[in-house]
């Protein structure tokens, strides 16, 4: 089977999961809204590793594939700011390249593991079929934002992801803090959008196209030509308003303050939305746009900057955090920060590998989270836990790991990404961002572990009715955390679990 040509198969699993879901949900036994949600989302990720596997097998030059449906906008001839008249024509058109092919995994790996895991944590709260639904029109519109070969259909998904954020945030509307929380996302995210909307259409203006391929060779072959200079202000305006929409969309200072107010939707909805798909739309967005940024070095350095004082801020507030959830929102707000330097610096790789190994180790924390939660009968303050290491070790263990990834701990993932990203700061001249950063780092480890220590360790502080009651989740959500965790398990009866 070629999966490459079958790409645009893989936003419509998703999508067809939300439309039956949605439709025919309320009529539909919960094992059947599992197996639509689930099966079609899992059915994805198959198509997405096999695409991957083959566009891998292709010299390193010959790496992208593009296809386009049909044709989306005719809208006819217009003029240029430079008197030239071009056509606005927007295709419904994918493209596979290393950048998509990373996003695509973990979109449909990570989304998998949290559908799995959302079968037993959401199993007894009202509107289940609503919710996959929503989960998986999620899935549908962050697929289509990172595999679309324009920036009018990136835009679809990116507005689209703000919608799903809007619904999924406010899921308990009859809760006024998640209803509040959900308008606040919507509102920011907003703000962002403006910027970013600005920026495509200077970018047509500019370029006479929103084709990724046709803009960013145009870029090149302009600058090459002396046309265009680095630091060129049109280019770096552009650069800027892009930054923008990134800064709304991934929680950027001042833009951040919708993130922590979103841990009022479902924990599984933190977890993929606000740790491993959505907030990085704009990591990826800027990512993409590498060949503009680099003509825009002052654009870079707003970049580098926005993201090193993210970083620092958002650890500092997490270290005074007694939510379990809101802590890890102010984590994420952290790392992505810590992307925006790494890509500010030029370090686009690194930048994407972190944003790859935090997807993994965020989600299994927010995951484990939610498990505690579970536990404890909606207990959220780390205040009111304690000793819960021998009373839920699957989850226990599994958190542990992953807080000593978050933290850079070698051999773990988060050493060499978080390590990358120091070092290339460093190696580029940036001395005093990197100093941000790696304080910011150690910030991290601190208030994570203060997380698990007041959390697992010392004595108990729960509520006798609530100690009465702590259990270890079901199966349906550990296994995915010991899926994210790549690790293996033996019960040992009236013992932790222990690691194989």
């Amino acid at each position: 089977m070629n999966f490459l040509e079958l790409i645009w198969l893989i936003p419509l699993f998703p999508a067809a999961g939300a439309l039956l879901n949605g439709i025919l949900g309320k009529k539909l036994p919960k094992r059947l809204i599992d197996i639509l949600a689930c099966g079609l989302v899992g059915t994805a990720f198959i198509f997405a590793v096999g695409a991957v596997q083959q566009l891998v097998k292709l010299p390193g030059h010959e790496r992208l594939f593009r296809t386009d449906l049909f044709t989306w906008i005719p809208a006819g001839m217009g003029e240029l700011s430079s008197g030239t008249i071009s056509q606005f024509v927007i295709p419904w058109g994918f493209q596979l390249d290393p950048l998509s092919a990373v996003m695509i995994l973990v979109v449909t790996g990570v989304g998998f593991l949290i559908h799995i895991y959302s079968t037993g944590y959401m199993a007894h709260e009202g509107g289940y079929y609503r919710f996959f639904a929503y989960l998986n029109l999620f899935m549908f519109a962050m697929l289509t934002l990172v595999l679309a070969n324009n920036f009018v259909l990136m835009f679809v998904g990116w507005e689209g992801v703000g919608l799903c954020s809007y619904l999924l945030i406010g899921f308990f509307f009859h809760k006024k803090s998640a209803a509040d929380a959900g308008k606040k996302a919507f509102v920011v995210n907003r703000v962002g959008d403006f910027g970013f909307t600005l920026g495509i259409f200077l970018i047509f203006t500019t370029f006479g196209s929103l084709d990724f391929s046709q803009v960013f060779e145009a870029a090149k072959a302009r600058a090459a030509a002396g046309t265009i200079s680095v630091g060129d202000g049109v280019i770096t305006a552009i650069c800027i308003l892009l930054f923008i929409g990134a800064m709304g969309k991934s929680a950027q200072l001042p833009l951040y303050v919708w993130l922590p107010d979103a841990m009022e939707g479902p924990t599984p909805v933190s977890a993929l939305i606000h740790a491993a798909t959505m907030v990085t739309a704009g990591v990826y967005m800027v990512a993409r746009c590498n060949p503009l940024f680099l003509l825009a070095p002052k654009a870079m350095l707003l970049v580098a900057v926005v993201g090193a004082l993210t970083a620092i801020f958002a650890a500092s507030i997490g270290l005074v955090q007694n939510d379990i959830k809101r802590v890890l929102a102010y984590s994420t707000v952290s790392q992505l920060g810590y992307m925006f330097l790494g890509l500010g610096v030029g370090a686009f790789a690194a930048g994407i590998f972190h944003l790859m190994t935090h997807a993994f180790f965020k989600a299994l924390l927010f995951l484990g989270s939610g498990s505690v939660i579970h536990a404890l009968s909606g207990e959220q303050d780390i205040r009111n836990m304690g000793g819960l290491k021998d009373k839920i070790p699957r989850t226990w263990w599994t958190m542990l790991v992953g807080t000593i990834a978050i933290a850079g701990f070698p051999p773990l993932a988060g050493f060499f990404s978080k390590d990358e990203i120091l070092w290339q700061a460093y190696s580029r001249g940036n001395g005093l961002l990197w100093l941000i950063g790696a304080v910011a780092a150690g910030m991290t480890s601190f208030y994570m572990f203060r997380m698990m220590f007041l959390t697992f360790y010392g004595q108990s502080r729960m509520a006798p009715e609530v100690e009465h009651h702590v259990h270890e989740s079901p199966w349906s959500m550990t296994v995915p955390l010991m899926v994210l965790d790549s690790t293996r398990y033996r019960p040992v009866p009236g013992k932790p679990s222990q690691r194989l």
